[in-house]
């Protein structure tokens, strides 16, 4: 079959340049989703990140329900196995005991994404329900990162991570619960923005009271395209619990324009997580690059008890998850989790984490109140946090203390090893702020270190600001222009 683009080309446009190309006729949608198929195809045995394509979209993305009017104008689009529902597709969260579950409706983020444009045609890879930080189950699949294929790509939007960065596709969706959309698009060289509350709805299921610390969203590899998704997606469904706002203008105009002089405070110790010397380095020269840009750059931290912040982010995603996973059994008429189905961790984090009580969820919340306002004091002072994106390297495949298949007989112990490497960002999700991962450092096994960049709640547009006046600076050449080894360039 012949494509519409060579390779080099196809990599050279985003999703907005896509766009444009169908607008003007010059290629159509179905030819964009053949593109991502024949990418799929070349990369996907190497890396396992795409669950799925859907044939009838591949083939007809308007009648798959694409809208031919929407700004994205059929633009391919990958779906995490997580998340948003699409009606009539099989979304099996990748957990052996989810197979075969089928989405009965469309989400109303997936209604949102359709009006957009976007051709919705394929699922990627997730760890089971999102918990933990790589998706790699033999029994299931072992999604790899393209810049290595001897590490993982974390997790949890672990597939999105890989297809964006290998070039089968600009961008994909993402969701994020505590870093699952930055924290892979760090070590994989993408653009993560995890949105503020009040942005993206997780309706019809969850809220953002009942969520609490779910949001949605994006990978890509320009910020046009994640102001632009943001700009075209937002916005409440019927009956949400918390107001959802709109920016004085979007942000697709917003990033056109630099920044004002910020402060920004560099970090890397919170509480009792630190980052590795060389993730510093590559910290502290960073911060070089935005005074060099005019902003303010110094050290500083919130002040808040980040055991206590720690302690209560546990106890929701424990409870969280349990009742999740609670849920999932009754639909099935089942009361406990059936043996070899669902791995170790999940059901240890059901066992853990059903019999919550109202009270110990109470005392949770005062300190999520506590931390959150101990973040707002300290964006009084100061415009953006910056830190790396993780503590520690990303593991070799085959790392399995951060894997929800580990055998670690406590669930306190996991989460407390989980927060030595991943501890910047599960704060951003209790808080409701901003956080976006720009592909902007290195670390010493090869592979790119996203830095975090956070702010006070409804600052996205900032965010978005200053990394397209990054970008700028950059020439565009995020990750010094460099691509991954595994790439659909590559022969």
């Amino acid at each position: 079959m012949t494509l519409a683009m060579g390779w080099d080309e196809w990599a050279a446009h985003d999703a907005v340049a896509l766009a444009v190309r169908v607008r003007q006729g010059d290629v159509t949608a179905a030819e964009l989703a053949a593109q991502v198929a024949a990418g799929v195809a070349k990369v996907n045995p190497q890396l396992q990140a795409v669950v799925a394509l859907f044939d009838d979209a591949v083939a007809d993305p308007v009648a798959a329900g694409a809208n031919a009017d929407g700004f994205f104008a059929g633009v391919p689009f990958l779906m995490k196995d997580l998340g948003p529902g699409m009606a009539g597709r099989l979304q099996e969260m990748g957990s052996l005991f989810m197979r075969g579950n089928c989405a009965t409706e469309d989400a109303f983020l997936t209604q949102q994404m359709r009006r957009a444009g976007l051709n919705l045609m394929g699922r990627t890879t997730t760890p089971e329900f999102g918990v933990c930080s790589s998706a790699e189950n033999p029994a299931v699949y072992i999604t790899r990162n393209p810049w290595d294929t001897g590490y993982t790509t974390l997790g949890s939007s672990a597939g999105t991570a890989a297809a964006v960065a290998a070039g089968v596709l600009p961008m994909a969706h993402a969701t994020d619960g505590g870093g699952s959309i930055r924290i892979p698009a760090g070590a994989n060289g993408n653009i993560g923005l995890k949105p503020s509350r009040g942005v993206l709805s997780i309706a019809p299921r969850l809220s953002d009271l009942t969520g609490l610390v779910s949001t949605q969203g994006c990978q890509s590899r320009t910020v046009r395209d994640t102001a632009a998704f943001i700009d075209h997606c937002r916005g409440g469904a019927p009956g949400e619990f918390m107001p959802y706002w709109s920016p004085a203008e979007p942000y697709s105009q917003l990033i056109a324009r630099d920044p004002g002089r910020l402060r920004i405070a560099l970090s890397h110790q919170w509480g009792a997580y630190s980052a590795t010397p060389q993730f510093v380095d590559e910290l502290t020269r960073v911060g070089r690059l935005l005074e060099g840009l005019g902003h303010q750059v110094d050290w500083a931290l919130p002040a808040i008890d980040y055991e206590a912040a720690f302690a209560a982010q546990t106890t929701c995603y424990i409870s969280n998850f349990a009742q999740t996973i609670a849920n999932m059994l009754a639909a099935r008429g089942l009361t406990a989790p059936p043996p070899g189905l669902i791995e170790p961790i999940n059901i240890r984090i059901w066992q853990a984490g059903i019999g919550t009580s109202f009270s110990e969820r109470a005392q949770m919340q005062a300190v999520f109140n506590t931390t959150a306002r101990g973040f707002g004091a300290f964006f009084e002072d100061w415009d953006i946090i910056l830190t790396p994106i993780t503590a520690l390297p990303t593991p070799r495949i085959g790392t399995t203390e951060y894997l929800t298949t580990s055998t670690n007989p406590s669930v306190l112990d996991w989460f407390h090893n989980l927060w030595k490497s991943f501890a910047y960002t599960p704060l951003t999700n209790l808080c409701g702020i901003p956080g976006v991962s720009l592909p902007l450092g290195w670390q010493d096994n090869g592979l790119p270190l996203g830095l975090h960049f956070q702010a006070k709640q409804a600052n996205d547009g900032l965010l978005l600001q200053l990394a397209a006046q990054i970008e700028r600076s950059l020439g565009g050449r995020w990750n010094s222009g460099r691509l991954p080894a595994t790439h659909v360039t590559h022969a």
